[in-house]
């Protein structure tokens, strides 16, 4: 490692006992949120999965939530935990994930971890560690799934879902053509989703706040789910930051459930991209009325302890895909523009992998001194040749994140499905996140 007037703030990761210094940061904190600088960078997920084990293994930490849909991880939920007549290989959960981009979440990366966290749950007496999804995107299997439970728990209420199946019909289980409709047309689906929201919130009213088990829970957040989608999707064809925002309020309120059920003392660990973990208030996202998970449970959570992780690269490859739907491929990632982050800690560091404490006492300064850098973000959706154009979100480091782990050249993660279906939905800024 280079030598230089802040090196020594500047620590080598060399195995997961390198990882001290940022679990004597995170102390007593109930909320760790590990972000990304790309979807598709195998280097990003082993050290989120270093760390989780450590969290999971030294500090009790309860469950793993992440930028992922909640129908498709509730099923690695039920794997990773051993429940009855799931299976007994992540990888079988993992390559049934059905939205593209399915890469992002079914891969050897995730599956190792996934594998990893089985053999604890099942060694382990205290209460398993869950695996959720915390994202909005699941309209018609969260549909699907509602219908299903209330089938078996209340038949007195499925004509409201039916209502809703009905409603939206005609769209073939294409969000966009939905979102498109409700353009042209002023009839939405959103009073039967509505309806079926009530209906299943008085459900767990009347029940005394769910019985505590994972049914009543997917049933009431697939509701949640639901209604965050069909609000998401109407937003996304006008434009603007309102899309984004529902987006990661309905992340941050799915955050705040799980804690809730999981009971007092509850601590989470989440896996985001940096542009929803990162605390936007330290970018220009804030500027353009945008808020992000980061920013929401630091306002909500500040007092019980929430420390952010961030993570970039210099220079490397990538899986992603070249435009939305299309199958992933390894790309290279050029050096970073001159004067980034990523610049920065490639001057003192090269190649070396390093992590920066940057708040609670040692970090300030290290990274910037408070003024704004260019920071690398890359989407699902990424075009190597307009990188020195965009692909950069101008941050306040310190304000940003509480460390951050730098990795110098990184390498590509492999994807469990060697072709991708199409999406039929497309995400909104920043593009692919």
């Amino acid at each position: 490692m280079t030598a230089g007037p802040e090196a020594g703030l500047l620590r080598p990761l060399t195995g997961p006992q390198s990882l001290d210094p940022l679990l004597e940061r995170i102390g007593d904190a109930r909320y760790v949120l590990l972000g990304e600088a790309s979807h598709g960078t195998a280097e990003f997920y082993r050290w989120r999965a270093e760390l989780t084990r450590r969290l999971v293994e030294e500090a009790g930490f309860s469950f793993v939530a992440v930028e992922g849909d909640w129908p498709d991880c509730q099923d690695l939920h039920c794997c990773v935990v051993g429940a009855p007549e799931a299976p007994e290989d992540p990888r079988e959960v993992l390559e049934g994930f059905r939205r593209w981009p399915r890469w992002m979440w079914a891969n050897t990366e995730v599956l190792e971890f996934a594998r990893w966290l089985r053999r604890y749950n099942l060694g382990s007496r205290r209460r398993p560690v869950g695996f959720f999804g915390l994202d909005v995107y699941s309209l018609w299997e969260s549909l699907d799934s509602v219908l299903d439970w209330l089938r078996e728990r209340e038949p007195g209420h499925v004509e409201a879902a039916l209502r809703a199946c009905e409603c939206f019909e005609p769209y073939a289980q294409d969000p966009q053509a939905y979102a498109r409709a409700t353009r042209m047309v002023p009839r939405s689906c959103e009073a039967e989703v509505v309806d079926l929201l009530a209906q299943v919130r008085r459900r767990m009213r009347e029940s005394g706040g769910a019985d505590g088990g994972l049914a009543e829970l997917a049933a009431h957040q697939n509701a949640e789910v639901l209604a965050g989608a069909e609000r998401y999707y109407r937003a996304m064809v006008r434009g603007g930051p309102e899309s984004w925002n529902i987006r990661d309020i309905h992340m941050a309120d799915t955050l705040d459930r799980l804690t809730e059920h999981h009971g007092p003392g509850a601590k989470a660990v989440v896996w985001a991209h940096n542009t929803h973990v990162g605390d936007a208030r330290a970018t220009d996202m804030a500027d353009a009325g945008m808020v992000n998970l980061g920013q929401l449970v630091r306002e909500r959570h500040g007092d019980e302890g929430v420390v952010v992780v961030g993570f970039g690269t210099y220079e490397g490859r990538v899986t992603a895909s070249r435009a939305w739907g299309e199958a992933p491929e390894v790309m290279a990632v050029p050096p970073a523009r001159e004067g980034s982050v990523e610049d920065l800690l490639h001057r003192r560091v090269g190649n070396t992998a390093a992590l920066a404490v940057l708040t609670g006492g040692e970090g300030r300064g290290v990274l910037g001194g408070g003024a704004p850098l260019a920071h690398r973000a890359i989407g699902v959706v990424y075009r190597p040749a307009r990188d020195r154009s965009g692909n950069y979100v101008p941050t306040v480091m310190e304000q940003r994140y509480d460390a951050f782990v730098h990795i110098g050249r990184t390498e590509a993660l492999t994807p469990l499905h060697p072709v991708e279906e199409d999406a039929g939905e497309k995400e909104t800024w920043p593009s692919g996140l």
